[in-house]
């Protein structure tokens, strides 16, 4: 499983290219978190406060061993803009997957 942590902004980007490499599903979610960067500062009428958690977007992908590297580079490169902020990603094993409507498991149900 391959969990990515990226700016909303590269969402597209990062999309279009696990599509053209064969991707055909993926879960996204908006999430709020912070890094290094611990938030930043913002004024509002007039007003300054911290914004704690930035607004990002994670994408979940279940794919195949043989294709993890190759995943892998590709968020890489599609979320990168060389700033603060550009995201994680984490690779964890997945034990089992099962289809529901087919009921298909293991890498014939990625």
């Amino acid at each position: 499983m391959v969990m990515a942590v990226i700016k909303h902004f590269k969402l597209d980007d990062v999309k279009d290219a696990l599509t053209r490499a064969g991707i055909h599903g993926m879960t996204v979610t908006e999430v709020k978190g912070f890094g290094r960067q611990k938030g930043h500062i913002e004024i509002y009428k007039g007003s300054t406060y911290e914004v704690r958690f930035l607004p990002k977007v994670k994408i979940e992908v279940a794919v195949t061993d043989d294709k993890l590297d190759e995943i892998v580079e590709i968020i890489q490169q599609n979320a990168y803009t060389g700033e603060i902020g550009d995201g994680k990603i984490f690779i964890y094993e997945l034990t089992d997957v099962v289809r529901i409507r087919t009921r298909e498991k293991g890498e014939e149900a990625v």
